[in-house]
């Protein structure tokens, strides 16, 4: 692969990072703060969003994680190393880190729905499920590649023997 489709595809994992670091930064404390304000008033609303606020944040870290991973795979990519056991760990670790995210984000539905339900935004259960099928397939897409790639290392590794 050339030098400058991988430098794209960095470029590209690092601008996929920005908004979400944007959000953590910018827009979620003050939903918290508001959600912590309510909270006081002795509204459960209250201590619903700031449930829910701890998953978005908790899944900030599992889905940097994987960004991470995805940029250690581009620079194996790069040093033509992208057929070794250590490009099978990254992808096993964007698994994980998929399904993670996943898990948080079904775990947090139920509670969507009643905050959805208290303010008559049904939109709400829609991107709390956008976010975890999305993460659902991205975990089983980095499955199917750590699979075919663990077959190509390994007949890399017997043909190497061979020679």
């Amino acid at each position: 692969m050339e030098r400058a489709s991988t430098l794209f595809l960095k470029a590209a994992v690092i601008i996929i990072g920005i908004p979400v670091l944007a959000l953590c930064i910018f827009a979620l404390p003050h939903v918290v703060q508001l959600a912590f304000a309510e909270a006081v008033k002795g509204a459960a609303l209250g201590y619903m969003v700031l449930g829910i606020m701890f998953v978005v944040y908790g899944s900030a870290i599992p889905f940097y994680f994987a960004l991470y991973q995805a940029l250690k795979l581009l620079s194996y990519i790069d040093k033509n190393e992208a057929f070794s056991e250590l490009s099978v760990i990254a992808l096993k670790k964007i698994r994980n880190c998929a399904i993670i995210i996943s898990g948080l984000y079904i775990l947090m539905l139920p509670f969507i729905y009643i905050i959805a339900k208290w303010d008559d935004a049904p939109g709400l259960l829609l991107i709390g499920l956008v976010i975890a099928g999305a993460s659902m397939v991205i975990a089983v897409f980095a499955a199917v590649l750590k699979k075919l790639l663990k077959q190509a290392v390994d007949i890399k590794a017997e043909n190497e023997l061979i020679v």
